[in-house]
């Protein structure tokens, strides 16, 4: 036997579907798979009416007769609509605006021979760019927390300082990064490039950043747990090899992928380096500290600008002539520290010491060409231990 309520809104959506209305009023109920075309066509029409209303209440103060009569139709119609939808528990509220100025167009909507406007008619607010019906389990209700929010300092730089906090409307922690007070026009402008590079970039090894305030000049990013630096220090005696070469590549990847986008990093350091660590000693890698970011297609690096970066190639002797090239030194640096849990570079015959010797070499033609080429000789490491000396042996 047929549902009744389900033939019922079977009926309402077969109804809606011989009626005409256009992608401008569709587009307001995106997520309004099955009753997209009964919420716009109702709201189209329900316009048409009220901006028809504002024009004749500016001229003849008179609503012709064929039309008052389908606004009170239309009237008693959407709530014949929203009960048929209530039936079948479905909750629809429609707004409450629209429903006050319905409320006011009652008294003067007659269905002959026209309507009169009241000569104190004031002009019908238009909803033309939002839905006026809402289904409640279709939406979420954000709280806005008014209370201030204590930071703790978590590091400082020479532009900038970063802060954590607890965000009370989500109940998770995020970093905020905050410009000092007294940066220089063009330090401030790159502190704003950071963010805006790191906003138009989206990949797992690099930090995401979420929210700019202009007025205090200072961005949310996502909180990372702790640094390269102190999470090898901590745990060096216990690091196996394959944990180490896990972590390296999560890093080159993300190097890698900022290379394909056209930036070099030009800062890459061991406190710029963070992981996210979670349970069963999962761990993920994300690139930050934006700050000395080249746009390779830019020209903004001035001729006289100063050597800047943690980790400087003693082979570069002007900032502005920063490469590639440079950047595998750093890199270098960086997967000699991952593998040994020592700041300088590794030495020995095997494979990973091949690999930092090739990063850091002081012939720039025989440095590796690209991160991807570093990526390959990284993934084909096996048979690798590191001894009770901290290491690397072959087996």
């Amino acid at each position: 036997m047929a549902d009744p309520v389900e033939l019922m809104i079977l009926d309402l959506e077969e109804k809606y579907a011989q009626l005409p209305t256009t992608g401008a009023y569709l587009r307001l109920y995106p997520d309004e798979a099955r009753f997209r075309r009964i919420f716009a066509n109702l709201h189209e029409r329900l316009n048409s009416h009220f901006e028809a209303i504002n024009g004749r209440a500016k001229t003849t103060n008179y609503y012709w007769a064929d039309n008052s009569r389908d606004l009170l139709s239309l009237i008693e119609e959407v709530p014949e609509a929203l009960f048929v939808l209530q039936q079948a528990g479905i909750e629809v509220r429609f707004s409450p605006e629209y429903q006050a100025e319905i409320e006011r167009c009652k008294p003067w909507l007659a269905p002959f021979r026209g309507s009169t406007i009241p000569d104190d008619f004031t002009p019908i607010k238009v909803i033309q760019y939002h839905p006026i019906f809402i289904r409640p389990d279709a939406t979420v209700r954000l709280r806005k927390n008014g209370t201030n929010q204590s930071l703790r300092l978590i590091g400082e730089g020479s532009y900038a300082r970063v802060f954590s906090f607890e965000d009370p409307d989500y109940g998770i922690r995020f970093a905020l990064k905050r410009a000092k007070s007294d940066l220089r026009e063009r330090d401030l402008y790159r502190f704003r490039e950071e963010f805006r590079i790191l906003k138009s970039l989206s990949h797992p090894y690099l930090v995401e950043v979420y929210q700019y305030d202009e007025s205090r000049n200072e961005y949310k990013l996502e909180f990372c747990d702790e640094t390269l630096r102190h999470f090898i220090q901590q745990r060096n005696a216990t690091l196996g090899f394959d944990y180490r070469r896990r972590i390296a590549l999560q890093f080159l990847y993300g190097i890698n992928f900022l290379h394909g986008k056209g930036y070099l990093h030009r800062d890459v350091s061991l406190q710029n380096i963070l992981l996210k660590t979670f349970g069963d000693d999962a761990v993920i890698v994300k690139l930050s500290d934006f700050g000395l970011v080249k746009d390779t297609s830019s020209t903004f690096t001035r001729t006289q600008t100063e050597m800047r970066g943690t980790i400087r190639d003693p082979q570069l002797h002007a900032f502005k002539d920063y490469s590639v090239t440079n950047e595998i030194y750093a890199i270098g640096w960086i997967l000699s520290y991952i593998f040994t849990g020592r700041e300088a570079l590794v030495t020995g015959s095997g494979e990973v010491s091949r690999i930092v010797r090739k990063c850091t070499d002081q012939d720039l033609s025989r440095r590796y060409p690209n991160v991807r080429s570093i990526i390959s000789d990284i993934e084909q490491l096996t048979n690798t231990i590191i001894d009770a000396n901290m290491k690397i042996v072959e087996e």
